[in-house]
């Protein structure tokens, strides 16, 4: 009887694969790289045949290491990026490189669809503001600016929806994409037609909602000769990466809150009903009938690569971590925006820029790397008090991803939120998500709590109090410096884009 499950899960800098065993655990494990790309100031995009070719390269290794047969495999489940934008024509052949959830192009558009709706009607109704991260506006930038893309178009999904498609030749949409579009109506369970107009998007091009577990087709014969896997394994919805990754990681009864250092920083809180907030977003949990209520940073973990390639490229980040720890807590007056990419959560400006804030001649390497994990851990802590305000108190929280192999980002992040942190152990992150929410689908398992069979503690970061103390001072002057820096930021955008200078006239 075939037992084993595939998780694939398509992320920013990797596609990420396992197979796991209900009773043996994850078996094998692999990825393979992925390309992100910002040709322009404020772009951000990928090429989505490069992620099919990578599920193929993961999916046959982890076959190969576990030395079980493709017939072995019961179900997959599929996790990514979201909300991704990729059109397809009427082939179902991709017409650009995905347009990514932190691509920040669309302001003018943003502006164009805000000035036509209710901006409080519309957080009611689909749970999110419209923001960078809103499908609707980089529609009509596409109708802008590629209108002979637009005008071929016949299909447009998310990341782990295209590779279902790829898998199967169906076309679905899991709910968590379908949400985060700002298309949708959270409280109909239906695209909203008023939103669609002004996307300019018809239904037509948007596959049916699903819930994560559901089967929606199974692997055909061309994508097995792909990949390796049989003809025929059922493939499920599968679910947003955030969603699925913090599901894995236990997160699953009200006041668990995730804090997952990756290439964007995502932070996640769970809830039994619903709960809108402007500054923040709302999604269905894997489990139907709960919600998380989250924050997503633009970047995080990928300044930090910015910073080694750019700046420190012979050094290991071990040794750039050493420098920082020799540091006190507060970098010596040296505090980081992280805006690298604008901002998305909490405050939804894609104009916002990165600033590195009270540098003077003795500061060092070692000051800036340290500068760079505190504050990417200030937008943490603005979510959390964005949480505090809401009335979201934290009952255990959770530390996950691939920032958790520094130990010096972990205890920043744990003394910046004064927190105790909980590390999960070789935490696979979505993929694993992914593969529980398929097997579920199969029945392979019975209940959701069985999730705690495959989360595994390493231990508890504790805060330091009087570094805190110290965080919480700089804290102020990070929010102060964006207040402050905000009206420059729209000038400093318009530069970076080659704009001639406005007359003084104006």
């Amino acid at each position: 009887m075939a037992s084993y499950i595939l998780g694939i899960d398509i992320g920013t800098t990797a596609t990420k694969g396992i197979l796991l065993h209900p009773e043996r655990g994850i078996v094998s494990q692999a990825e393979a790289a992925s390309t992100l790309r910002s040709p322009q100031v404020g772009w951000a995009e990928e090429d989505p045949l490069q992620w099919w070719d990578n599920v193929a390269e993961v999916t046959q290794t982890c076959l190969g290491r576990a030395a079980i047969r493709p017939s072995d495999v019961a179900a997959v489940g599929t996790s990514g990026m979201v909300p991704t934008l990729i059109l397809l024509d009427e082939q179902g052949d991709v017409l650009r490189p995905s347009i990514q959830q932190n691509d920040a192009r669309s302001q003018r558009e943003i502006d164009d669809f805000s000035s036509q709706v209710d901006h409080g009607g519309v957080l009611q109704k689909t749970g999110s503001a419209i923001t960078q991260q809103s499908i609707g506006p980089k529609l009509l930038w596409l109708r802008r600016h590629e209108p002979e893309v637009m005008n071929r178009a016949a299909r447009v999904m998310g990341s782990y929806d295209y590779i279902v498609h790829r898998l199967t030749g169906s076309y679905s949409c899991e709910r968590n994409w379908a949400l985060e579009s700002g298309l949708f109506d959270l409280h109909r369970e239906d695209w909203d037609d008023d939103l669609l107009r002004l996307g300019t998007v018809s239904r037509d091009w948007l596959g049916k909602v699903h819930w994560p577990s559901d089967i929606v087709g199974e692997v055909g014969t061309e994508a097995a000769e792909h990949t390796g896997m049989a003809p025929g394994t059922p493939v499920v919805a599968g679910s947003a990466d955030h969603i699925a990754s913090a599901f894995s990681a236990g997160i699953k009864s009200r006041g668990d809150l995730l804090v997952k250092l990756g290439g964007a920083g995502d932070i996640l809180y769970d809830l039994d009903q619903v709960m809108v907030d402007p500054r923040l977003y709302l999604d269905y949990h894997v489990i139907p009938g709960k919600y998380l209520i989250n924050g997503c940073m633009a970047s995080s973990g990928s300044i930090i690569r910015w910073f080694k390639e750019n700046f420190a490229p012979d050094a290991e980040y071990g040794t750039l971590d050493r420098e920082a720890s020799t540091v006190p807590p507060g970098s010596q007056g040296l505090v980081l925006l992280p805006y690298f990419l604008g901002e998305k959560t909490p405050l939804n400006d894609p104009l916002a820029r990165g600033v590195l804030l009270g540098l003077t001649l003795s500061h060092t390497r070692g000051h800036i790397h340290r500068a760079i994990l505190e504050g990417i851990s200030y937008g943490f802590r603005h979510h959390l008090a964005v949480f505090e305000e809401r009335g979201l108190g934290v009952t255990r929280c959770r530390v996950s991803n691939g920032g958790t192999r520094s130990g010096l980002w972990k205890q920043i992040t744990s003394d910046v939120l004064g927190l105790e942190l909980e590390e999960i152990a070789h935490h696979p992150g979505s993929s694993l998500g992914a593969a529980f929410v398929a097997g579920k689908g199969v029945g392979l398992f019975g209940d959701w709590a069985d999730i705690e069979h495959f989360v595994n503690v390493a231990g508890v970061i504790e805060p330091d109090k009087d570094a805190h103390d110290t965080y919480e001072e700089l804290f102020s002057v990070y929010r102060n410096a964006y207040d402050s820096l905000k009206p420059e930021f729209s000038t400093l955008s318009r530069l970076a884009l080659g704009h001639q200078p406005q007359s003084r006239e104006q």
